[in-house]
């Protein structure tokens, strides 16, 4: 599979789906950047669009396509919003975050009647914690917290950046990187776990949130709803 042609094909399907006149949560990530890029070039005289940005780079690549922007707190609901996943399970759970964004990400996209995943179909898992799921924490006593998250049974590792130091997100937090041997056998129960220890902003746990996933691959799309 051609992971470019497939992001592209997933991204060109979602924008489809963006109106004139709607507020639009714009995605983080290589195949969310491609869905920015083509609403950027969807812009005319009659043809307009508010976006609420998922990150600074986001914010940064919508504001020089010329887009509107309005920040997470000017809005209670958005009409949209169109992001990428790291893994999509059958039933359209999601993980999402490993490109350090996941507590902004989840503040807009909770705000939009309808949340459109775009992937390409390598991010297609039967369950989820294939691979990591991050977990958002506050930098304060981050050790403490990061051992409360092993006693749930997996192993956190401390994002670092390469010269050595912790990934510090948007909004000044650290990330845990969390392994599952086995999976996650119930994400609804393992997020209500880590949302209860003090200190855990958010997890990468994207439930009962998506309502349309396209999956992107070398021929075309294939949508799930």
């Amino acid at each position: 599979m051609n992971k470019d042609i497939a992001k592209r094909n997933a991204a060109e399907e979602a924008v489809k789906y963006v109106k004139n006149g709607m507020v639009v949560g714009l995605g983080t990530g290589s195949t969310a950047k491609i869905a920015v890029d083509l609403i950027g070039a969807k812009l005319n005289e009659d043809f307009q669009i508010v976006g609420m940005p998922t990150s600074i780079n986001t914010k940064l690549q919508a504001e020089g396509l010329g887009i509107k922007l309005i920040e997470i707190d000017e809005a209670d609901t958005i009409d949209l919003a169109i992001d990428g996943a790291d893994e999509v399970s059958p039933d359209m759970s999601l993980i999402k975050g490993l490109g350090g964004a996941l507590l902004r990400e989840k503040k807009v996209e909770k705000k939009a009647k309808e949340l459109i995943i775009i992937v390409d179909e390598g991010k297609m898992v039967q369950k989820l914690g294939r691979g990591e799921l991050p977990v958002e924490v506050s930098s304060n006593d981050y050790e403490t917290i990061g051992s409360k998250i092993e006693a749930l049974g997996c192993e956190a590792s401390l994002r670092i950046e390469k010269d050595g130091t912790p990934f510090v997100t948007d909004n000044q937090n650290y990330i845990y990187h969390c392994t599952f041997v086995d999976g996650i056998e119930d994400p609804a129960s393992l997020d209500a776990s880590l949302q209860s220890i003090e200190g855990v902003k958010d997890t990468g746990l994207f439930l009962n949130m998506a309502t349309k996933v396209i999956v992107g691959n070398d021929k075309g799309i294939q949508i799930i709803q």
